[in-house]
């Protein structure tokens, strides 16, 4: 799918990943285009620097998803962008699960139960759902983010199979570190920063590249696609190996 003349939302979309995408969006002509943010100043500035239109917008809300894509409809592509990280296991206090369980997760859900009626009636829709690489493979120190983020993959794969053939195209964006909010106050990203940090804008250039070529997989990091099947062709051996990462940054 082209990006020029299309009307697009996107989540998140006041910093990082999301501003880039905004950003991405707009500069290849994307008809109209839609900032939304629970940070909604910043929602307004990315608008304004972008000739978009701002909103604010709790993705922990459905309504407010629901109100937001029904009031602006209808969307050609849905950057359902927005993310949060946690840090620790299984000690993290239940609101933490529940708070990062709907932002990474229920949020896709939510603007998917929203759009899907009018996309599948429409013959046409995208939605583009940012994940993590660690989805797909792990994230030492955070459950909650790993867990979230698998999930996050799976509804997509979901989507995907289920609407695939409806007009319904759908892609998971993928990637390892990325200089954001959420790896600020670390100059390498952190272990998720191994084959080094990203900066947002080259994020969002990997994803309309995947949009285009409609390609449900996107790896701003190729070499997670190298992980992912050293992972599917030896789950202990790649279980070894990730303990071995987690007791390398355990000593740093």
């Amino acid at each position: 799918m082209e990006i020029a003349g299309k009307n697009i939302l996107v989540t998140g979309g006041a910093s990082g990943i999301g501003r880039a995408l905004a950003q991405a969006c707009a500069e290849r002509d994307a008809a109209r285009l839609v900032v939304a943010d629970i940070d909604r100043e910043g929602a307004d500035a990315v608008a304004k620097e972008f000739d978009a239109t701002s909103a604010e917008l709790d993705v922990r809300n459905p309504d407010a998803i629901a109100a937001l894509i029904e009031d602006n409809a209808p969307f050609d592509l849905i950057c359902s962008n927005a993310g949060i990280f946690v840090l620790g296991g299984c000690e993290v206090a239940d609101d933490e699960w529940q708070a990062i369980w709907e932002i990474n997760v229920m949020a896709h859900v939510w603007a998917a139960r929203a759009a899907l009626p009018g996309m599948l009636k429409r013959g046409s829709g995208y939605f583009l759902n940012t994940a993590s690489a660690a989805g797909l493979l792990s994230q030492i120190g955070s459950a909650p983010y790993s867990v979230t983020k698998h999930a996050a993959v799976g509804f997509a794969e979901w989507l995907a199979i289920t609407y695939g053939d409806r007009g319904i195209k759908v892609s998971v964006l993928c990637p390892q570190a990325v200089r954001t909010n959420m790896t600020a106050g670390t100059d390498d990203g952190g272990v998720a920063g191994v084959d080094g940090m990203l900066e947002p804008e080259a994020v969002a250039a990997a994803a309309v590249s995947g949009v285009r070529e409609e390609r449900f997989l996107i790896l701003p990091h190729p070499e997670v696609a190298t992980y992912v099947e050293r992972k599917a062709s030896d789950v202990e051996r790649w279980l070894g190996g990730m303990r071995r990462l987690q007791k390398a940054f355990e000593t740093l």
